[in-house]
Formats: C-alpha cells, structure tokens, sequence
C-alpha cells in the first residue's frame, strides 16, 4: 500500500499530500531524533504542523481549521506519525522541553499540541504531554484562534 493509498480514506480535500511529501525524507530520521532527545528545527512545520494565526504562521503547512487537523488525525499514516512522534517524547518526560526543542520550537510544540487536542479531545497521549512539558497547560493563542474560527 503506498503512502497516497493511505490517505484516499479520509480524501484529500485539505491537502494533505503536502506533509506526506515532506515527510517522505525526514520522518525516520526525525523519529531516531526525538527518541535521542534532540529535534531538527527545519522539520517543525511539518512534523508538529499548528494552526495559521493571522501573520503569525503563515504558510505551506500551516493548519488552516479544526477540521483540517481532525482530517490530519484521521489520516492513518499522518495521524499514526503524530502519535509515534509524540509518544517518542514521553520517556524524555524529565528534560525540559526548550533542552530538546529550544525555545522556539518549544512554543511551536505547544501550539501543535493544543490545537491537535482540540481536534481530538480527551486523546490520553496528547493531553498528557501537557502535563509533562506544559505545566497541564495549553497554548492561549491557538484556542483563541480555534474560538475566533467557531
């Protein structure tokens, strides 16, 4: 089954071909990355995609809805690499997350966690990220957005 086969079940009314071709390169080796506690800055905007916010973060990969980011996680290939990435952070639950993301990334990861929480709520995995690395909180922002969007 190749790759684009995996995303004709949900359709690709969003494009989301676009983060299959990006990861098509740099998924694994981001992946051994994260389980090693390090992450490439460059791969941010697609492997932890977040939601647009006005000129914030405009762009290729910027999630332009809450349905765009439910599409995301229902995309067995996309949604399962969210997961494997973001399980792959949990046994570094004692580094800081700016150690391993900087601080940049830091806040990208948070933005990324919280509008995919919002699209899949009570997913146990997501939500205890923000226990480990957010002090349980969610980024403000992005759930501005998502209510200005509602």
């Amino acid at each position: 089954m190749t790759q684009w086969h995996l995303l004709s079940d949900v359709g690709d009314e969003y494009d989301l071909r676009r983060f299959i071709q990006a990861q098509a390169h740099a998924y694994k080796k981001t992946l051994d990355c994260l389980r090693k506690g390090t992450m490439d800055s460059s791969c941010m905007k697609f492997i932890f995609p977040r939601l647009a916010k006005g000129y914030d973060f405009p762009g290729h990969y910027a999630i332009t809805s809450l349905d765009e980011a439910k599409a995301y996680l229902s995309s067995p290939l996309l949604g399962g690499r969210y997961r494997e990435c973001v399980g792959a952070l949990l046994p570094l639950f004692s580094s800081d997350v700016r150690a391993v993301f900087g601080e940049i990334g830091a806040r990208d990861l948070h933005a990324s966690l919280t509008l995919f929480s919002a699209a899949s709520p009570r997913e146990f995995l997501l939500e205890t990220m923000f226990e480990v690395w957010f002090d349980g909180t969610v980024d403000e922002g992005t759930i501005i957005e998502i209510n200005r969007m509602l």
